[in-house]
């Protein structure tokens, strides 16, 4: 009997009843007949069946609901746990559904811990409640407000261009000017110096203030143009100027640029050069833009790890250089410039389809040797373009040509150095349409040879490593002054290690070092490979 009243919610009487009562004369006798069972049983069974029915009488009533649980009765301690979770752009909208909400969200455990998981700001917020200045107020009035110009940069500086990276360091945004180590010792670090910073002072607003010149901070200004483009501006020009007139002015930045003096520069082209630097970039003291760049993607097929790199370039000194991969093709592009090749524009070109393999160190020595073995290459090439383009013609006008892919070159059946009974079963795997996988494998394997420079060829750099992993053919871009008749010229990219390459420029008979830019950047990376492809031609066209 407690059973079923456990049950139903009732007493035996209504539910059990209700279905002794619903049994017809057959059932009641066949009940009689069956044997005697347990009582307790049969109540059990019987108020089972009675929940089963539709409409299941006194015994079916639904169970309760589950309690309601409301976030507003949870206690103020356990919200702002919650609250501190959740991105902080997602918090002014809760602070819209109510009071409590709302007093809550004030508390500055919240954007603390904002402040250091999405800007990374480690500095000890607490003191700033001497100065009335919440955390919340540097989140949204500094941090927040300033996010899109976090990352790196290139000034429009005409042919010169450059690398501003905005960080959020300490409580403070600044823009740090990226520069080249002094020409040509390309393996050191690079120097930085700041061109503006914002921070929070009052609550009111942010202050900016530019930072350009020798006389300290001072008034400026930032704003956002649109979309991946920002431009500053000095409101006290004045603080940029020198005592001693431009002349000292002059002498100045020579030191900071080229840590030299200009007694100490006795060819009379690069005296020119780096004056007419001077007049130009000065010009921009008071104005900038900068367009957005991004670092380039990495795969795992890709010869070494793509990035920024430092190189020599002859009376121009050292200029930075982006690497990235595209396939089986490898471009560096300008990141700055000079007046013959400006910035964005793309300096080399390596076809890591055709490697090439140099000749013994002493032959190697003959400049006319190593001419030799990648104008062969050149011709190559060419013929394999030709082949390319006809057999594209020919599948357009239906002529039942199949498709020969850009990316897997034929041999030339006219060259006898292309024979496959010429030349090695692996050597024609890696010149091949496998040609990036297996200089990739090579590159793992950490295999070398011997490297010297040709007699003849000139370097900025004579402590070049004397050893290289492999060769490739390449491209590399020159014209004359003001970016007049552009060409790309054969030459040959040498791999060195995974943080050294180098570039020969036949037609110039130069040598360019390049070595990795080893800093860290953050904002920094593609939102996708189009986007990252997009930003190339943008910067390339503003040159072009």
């Amino acid at each position: 009997m407690a059973v079923c009243a456990r049950l139903c919610g009732v007493g035996p009487s209504r539910g059990c009843r209700r279905r002794q009562q619903r049994r017809g004369p057959a059932e009641t006798a066949a009940a009689d007949s069956e044997p005697d069972t347990d009582p307790e049983e049969e109540r059990i069974e019987a108020c089972a069946a009675a929940l089963a029915e539709p409409g299941g009488g006194p015994c079916a009533e639904p169970p309760p609901p589950p309690p309601r649980c409301s976030l507003l009765e949870l206690p103020p301690e356990l919200l702002v746990e919650i609250f501190a979770s959740l991105p902080g752009t997602d918090l002014p909208s809760l602070a819209q559904v109510c009071t409590k909400f709302r007093r809550i969200l004030h508390t500055d455990t919240i954007w603390r811990r904002r402040c250091r998981e999405e800007y990374g700001v480690c500095e000890n917020l607490r003191k700033l409640e001497i100065t009335g200045v919440s955390c919340r107020d540097v989140y949204a009035k500094l941090l927040h407000r300033y996010r899109h110009i976090l990352g790196l940069w290139q000034p429009d500086i005409g042919p010169y261009g450059g690398l501003l990276n905005v960080v959020v360091d300490g409580l403070f945004i600044i823009g740090w000017m990226y520069l080249p180590p002094h020409d040509p010792h390309v393996d050191d670090p690079m120097r930085f110096k700041p061109l503006f910073r914002i921070h929070l002072m009052e609550r009111k607003a942010a202050t900016v203030e530019c930072m350009y010149g020798h006389r300290g901070p001072h008034n400026g200004h930032v704003q956002i143009v649109k979309k991946d483009e920002f431009s500053t501006k000095c409101n006290q020009t004045d603080h940029h100027r020198m005592s001693g007139g431009r002349q000292e002015e002059f002498r100045t930045w020579l030191r900071e640029e080229w840590g030299r003096t200009l007694e100490d520069i006795f060819h009379e082209h690069m005296q020119e050069l780096i004056l007419m630097k001077f007049i130009y970039t000065s010009q921009y003291d008071n104005c900038l833009t900068y367009r957005r760049i991004y670092l380039p993607p990495s795969h795992p097929e890709d010869l070494i790890k793509p990035g920024l790199f430092k190189g020599t370039y002859g009376s121009h000194g050292l200029e930075i250089v982006m690497l990235s991969f595209h396939g089986r093709h490898a471009r560096g592009t300008k990141i700055t410039g000079d007046p013959n090749i400006p910035a964005g524009q793309q300096t080399v070109e390596v076809d890591l389809r055709h490697r090439i393999h140099l000749p013994d160190v002493e032959n190697l020595r003959n400049f006319n040797e190593l001419s030799r073995v990648v104008l062969e290459v050149r011709e190559r090439v060419r013929l394999e373009q030709q082949r390319q383009e006809g057999s594209q013609e020919g599948h357009e006008g239906g002529e039942g040509h199949s498709h020969q892919s850009p990316w897997e070159p034929q041999p030339d059946p006219a060259s006898p150095s292309m024979e496959p009974s010429a030349r090695e079963p692996e050597e024609a795997a890696k010149e091949g349409g496998d040609g990036g996988a297996a200089a990739q494998q090579d590159v793992q394997s950490g295999q070398g040879q011997p490297f010297v420079l040709p007699v003849g060829v000139s370097s900025r750099n004579e402590d070049y490593p004397r050893t290289c992993r492999m060769c490739f053919y390449g491209t590399g871009l020159i014209a004359g002054h003001g970016f007049t008749s552009p060409e790309r010229t054969p030459g040959v990219f040498i791999l060195f290690d995974e943080d050294r390459f180098g570039f020969v420029w036949l037609e110039l008979k130069s040598f360019s070092l390049y070595s990795r830019v080893q800093a860290t950047f953050r904002n920094a990376d593609a939102p996708s490979p189009q986007a990252f492809d997009e930003m190339l031609k943008n910067i390339q066209s503003l040159t072009s």
